[in-house]
């Protein structure tokens, strides 16, 4: 194989993700909505031009920007010859981008990477994270950024509801939603306790929530409290809303408590459709007929497992 020069393209990130086989269509779906551009490595990593911070997604848990490229482990050896961080400590990070990679071959890497950059080494916190990682028969190298907790901190929340969605998959619902926030209005007409506007409002999401039920926004409003977000929850019927949305967000009601028929369903959609020019429909049954007579066009979706009980996440415009 011929050698590598060294350079990159502009704008080139791997990713590293890890999902349990139940979400994996979820994550799926999520990652390709955020991306567009995605290129699939195997099961543990992509690779794309678009920059997304790793807090972004519950899935991703690392990003590289890269800026080394190589054809084998001693071509890079040679590329790192005198590299030197910007300031202060480091790090080096041997990502694990297959499965075949030991965690000692993982130290190993480290090591005999990090030995070429000069500068000092710090395993705890250091100033600057740098990572390596084999793809596909090349060898990666760049700026390391790896994924917090952030995310998860809505985890304790003072108002849930057991049939709610989790933080995660309303998270990933949001970003489906929602891939680009800047200049979207977006709005979930049954909100619930707010599960989905706490992780949107995380985000700097642009949303306002409903719901017809006063309980339920009291509940919602206390967790939006709770966490310091403002108040954008209010009582109010989906049939009754007007406003100009880009997208809408609805988790259709399907508990014992909860049961709707077909006409308030069809009602539902269609004033969806009235309101905004996407959605994104969470439901436990069945629909597309009642979507696509109500005027949507189903774009994309996944279904999310959990035990026997299985949720469709649709995506329309």
């Amino acid at each position: 194989m011929a050698p590598l020069s060294g350079k990159v393209q502009r704008n080139h990130y791997l990713y590293t993700y890890i999902c349990h086989e139940d979400e994996e269509d979820l994550c799926k779906l999520e990652l390709r909505t955020l991306f567009g551009d995605i290129i699939w490595r195997n099961d543990r990593c992509f690779e794309s031009s678009r920059r997304i911070e790793p807090d972004r997604s519950p899935f991703i848990k690392q990003r590289l920007l890269v800026t080394k490229e190589a054809a084998s482990l001693d071509e890079m050896d040679v590329l790192m010859d005198g590299f030197q961080p910007l300031q202060g400590t480091f790090k080096v990070v041997c990502l694990k981008t297959n499965r075949e990679v030991t965690y000692g071959e993982q130290r190993s890497i480290e090591r005999r990477i990090g030995a070429k950059i000069r500068g000092i080494a710090d395993m705890r916190h250091p100033d600057q994270l740098f990572g390596v990682a084999s793809v596909e028969g090349r060898w990666l190298f760049g700026e390391l950024m790896q994924i917090e907790t952030g995310w998860q901190r809505h985890h304790d929340k003072p108002q849930r509801y057991s049939t709610a969605l989790s933080d995660k998959v309303a998270r990933t619902v949001a970003n489906i939603a929602v891939p680009q926030p800047e200049g979207i209005k977006a709005v979930d007409p049954c909100c619930g306790i707010g599960t989905v506007l706490l992780e949107a409002l995380s985000m700097n999401i642009n949303i306002i929530g409903y719901d017809i039920n006063p309980l339920a926004v009291r509940g919602a409003r206390a967790n939006l409290t709770y966490y310091g977000y403002p108040d954008v929850v209010r009582v109010a019927d989906l049939g009754e809303l007007n406003g100009d949305f880009d997208v809408v967000i609805v988790d259709f009601p399907y508990n014992v408590c909860s049961i709707i028929t077909n006409d308030e369903l069809i009602r539902m959609l269609q004033q969806a459709r009235k309101i905004a020019q996407r959605a994104v429909f969470v439901t436990v049954e069945p629909i597309d007929r009642f979507i696509q007579s109500s005027g949507w066009m189903i774009q994309d979706r996944c279904i999310v497992h959990k035990s026997s009980f299985a949720r469709q996440i649709i995506v329309c415009e």
